[in-house]
C-alpha cells in the first residue's frame, strides 16, 4: 500500500482534502461517540505529512489546524456580530485570524517533524506524538491560552478516557497522535500488517474500556442539588425592560429550590451591587436571609465591585455559616480575552463591540473552597474549566482539596450552537481528570450533574427555563494528574515532549 506523496493532481488536492478532514475533526468534539473518526482524521494528516518537505508539511499542518479550530469555533461570530454589534465582515475576519493563529502551532510542529523524521516507524511515531503534544501545550498556554478543542476532549467517551486521571487531556491528545501515526506506519507496511495493527489496537482499547479507570477518590456523602437555568437571551440580559421579569423569576426559583445546595449561573444577577441597590434595595438582603436562616446553601453568580475601583466576575456563597459575616466569595481568575479583559493594544477592537462589564479584575489563582454542608465546593466560572492545570492548584493540600466542582456559565453569547455540547464535554473531561463530580448551572445550557466518571447523570434541556433537582455523590481524594499538576503545572508534559524528541533524534542518528 503506497502512501508516498504523488505529484500532479493528487498534490493539488492535498490542501482541499486536509481542509475537509480538519472540518470533520472538529465534529468529533460535539459528537464524541464518533471518536474513531478523530483517529482517522489525524492519521490522514500524518499520511500526507510523511513524505512532505518541511515547508509543505508546515502548510499541510496549518491548513488542517486552522480549519479544525475555525470549524469548531465558528460560533464566536455569533457573539461578536449578533450580540457584540461587530460588523459581519470584521467578525468573520476575527474568527479567521484566530483560527489561522491557532493553526500556526500545528504548522510549526509539522514542519519540525518533516525536518527531524528519519523514516523508521516507531521513532517517527514517537516524534509525531511529541511534536503534536508540544503544539497543543503551546496553544493551551501561550498568550493566556486557547485550549478549546484540545484533541483529548474528543476522546471523553472513548476507551482512551482511562488515561485522564493519569496524564490529563493533553496526554490523551498525545496518545491519539501516537495511535494515528502507528496506523499510518502499519498501512505503509501493507494490508496484512495494517489489519494486525487494527486488531491489536481494538483489543487494547476494548480491554481499557472494560477495566475502566483506576479509582483514586472515595465517596464523601451525598447532596441533593438544585441547579437553576435562567434561559435569558443575551440581548435581553442587560436590557432595563427585561431585568424586572428576569430577576423576579430568579428570586422565585431560588426561593422554591428544594436541594441542600442551590446554584444559580454566571451573572444570574447581572447588576453591580450599587445598581442592584438602586433597582431593588431589598433584593440581596432577602436572598441572604433566605439561605442564612435555613439548612440550605447557595452559590449565586453576580458581578462585584464598581466602575471606579474595578469589578470582578464572581460567585457568592450563602449558608448558615455566613450569617452575620461577609458571604463566601470567588472571583474569576482566567478571564476571556476581549470579552472579560482587553489585551494590550486592542482597546480599539473592543470599542467596536457592545459588551457590558468587559474589563474585569482577576481573582487569586488558588482560591479556597466554599466549606459548607460537610463538603468543600470549588467554584469555577465558564471558560475556567478549560484549564485543568489551574484547577489542580486546589489539590495541593489533600486535606483541603475540593469534594465537588461547581461550574457556573453563561454561553448565551454563542446562541443555539455546538458551543454548548462542546463545553459540556470539557466539563466531563475535568471530572474524569480529578475523579470529582462537576455541577453545571448555566444560563441557556447545558445545566447538568456529571459524576466522577464523566457520566452525565441528570440534565435540563438546553434553551429552557427551569431548575434541575438531582442527587450527587461528593468524592474525596487526589488523582495522579491532580497531584503532579498541582505541583508542576504542565511542565512535566513539556519535559516529556522535549525529552522524547531529543532521545528519538539522538538515538536514530547513532543507529
Amino acid at each position: 500500500m503506497n502512501f508516498k506523496a504523488v505529484p500532479g493532481w493528487t498534490r493539488r488536492l492535498e490542501l482541499p482534502l486536509l481542509a475537509a478532514v480538519g472540518a470533520l475533526h472538529a465534529l468529533t468534539f460535539a459528537h464524541t461517540g464518533a471518536w474513531p473518526l478523530q483517529l482517522l482524521c489525524v492519521a490522514l494528516l500524518a499520511w500526507r505529512v510523511q513524505g512532505a518537505a518541511p515547508g509543505r508539511a508546515a502548510l499541510l499542518g496549518w491548513t488542517f489546524g486552522s480549519v479544525w479550530v475555525g470549524a469548531g469555533t465558528w460560533w464566536l461570530f455569533v457573539s461578536m456580530h449578533r450580540y457584540g454589534g461587530l460588523p459581519a465582515p470584521l467578525a468573520v475576519a476575527a474568527v479567521a485570524a484566530l483560527a489561522l493563529a491557532m493553526g500556526a502551532y500545528l504548522a510549526l510542529a509539522m514542519g519540525l517533524y518533516a525536518r527531524l523524521r528519519r523514516g523508521r516507524a516507531m521513532p517517527d511515531a514517537l516524534l509525531w506524538a511529541a511534536l503534536w503534544l508540544l503544539a497543543e501545550l503551546a496553544r493551551g498556554a501561550l498568550f493566556t491560552g486557547f485550549p478549546w478543542l484540545a484533541s483529548g476532549y474528543a476522546q471523553v467517551d472513548a476507551p482512551l478516557a482511562v488515561l485522564a486521571p493519569w496524564v490529563g487531556v493533553y496526554g490523551m491528545g498525545a496518545a491519539v497522535a501516537l495511535i494515528s501515526a502507528l496506523l499510518v506506519a502499519a498501512a505503509r507496511a501493507g494490508w496484512r500488517v495494517l489489519g494486525l495493527a487494527l486488531a491489536g489496537m481494538a483489543a487494547v482499547l476494548t480491554v481499557a474500556d472494560v477495566l475502566g479507570p483506576a479509582s483514586f477518590t472515595l465517596g464523601h456523602g451525598t447532596l441533593r442539588v438544585s441547579l437553576v437555568q435562567t434561559n435569558v437571551a443575551q440581548d435581553e440580559k442587560f436590557a432595563a425592560e427585561h431585568l424586572p421579569g428576569a430577576l423576579a423569576w430568579l428570586r422565585q426559583a431560588l426561593d422554591q429550590a428544594q436541594g441542600d445546595l442551590v446554584v444559580a449561573p454566571e451573572t444570574a444577577i447581572p447588576l453591580l451591587p450599587s445598581q442592584l441597590q438602586d433597582f431593588d434595595p431589598t433584593y440581596w438582603s432577602a436572598l441572604r436571609d433566605r439561605f442564612e436562616h435555613s439548612p440550605q446553601a447557595a452559590l449565586v453568580g453576580v458581578p462585584l465591585g464598581d466602575f471606579d475601583s474595578g469589578y470582578a466576575n464572581a460567585v457568592l456563597g450563602l449558608s448558615s455559616h455566613t450569617a452575620g459575616k461577609d458571604p463566601y466569595r470567588y472571583d474569576k481568575v482566567h478571564l476571556v480575552p476581549f470579552g472579560e479583559f482587553i489585551p494590550t493594544g486592542f482597546r480599539w477592537f473592543t470599542r467596536l463591540m457592545e459588551i457590558p462589564l468587559g474589563d474585569f479584575d482577576r481573582g487569586p489563582l488558588n482560591a479556597p473552597s466554599f466549606a459548607t454542608l460537610g463538603q468543600r465546593l470549588a467554584p469555577n466560572i465558564c471558560y475556567e474549566d478549560l484549564f485543568g492545570e489551574e484547577l489542580a492548584q486546589r489539590f495541593r493540600e489533600p486535606a483541603h482539596s475540593p469534594t465537588l466542582f461547581v461550574n457556573v456559565s453563561n454561553i448565551a453569547w454563542f446562541g443555539h450552537t455546538v458551543a454548548l455540547p462542546q463545553h459540556l464535554n470539557i466539563s466531563r473531561l475535568r471530572a474524569l481528570e480529578f475523579q470529582i463530580p462537576m455541577l453545571r448551572a448555566t444560563n441557556t445550557g447545558v445545566t447538568a450533574v456529571i459524576d466522577e466518571t464523566g457520566r452525565v447523570t441528570a440534565q435540563l434541556p438546553a434553551y429552557s427555563r427551569g431548575t434541575l433537582e438531582a442527587p450527587v455523590q461528593a468524592r474525596e481524594g487526589v488523582t495522579p494528574f491532580a497531584w503532579w499538576a498541582a505541583r508542576a503545572g504542565l511542565w512535566p508534559l513539556l519535559a516529556a515532549a522535549l525529552g522524547t524528541i531529543v532521545l528519538v533524534v539522538a538515538r536514530v542518528r547513532r543507529a
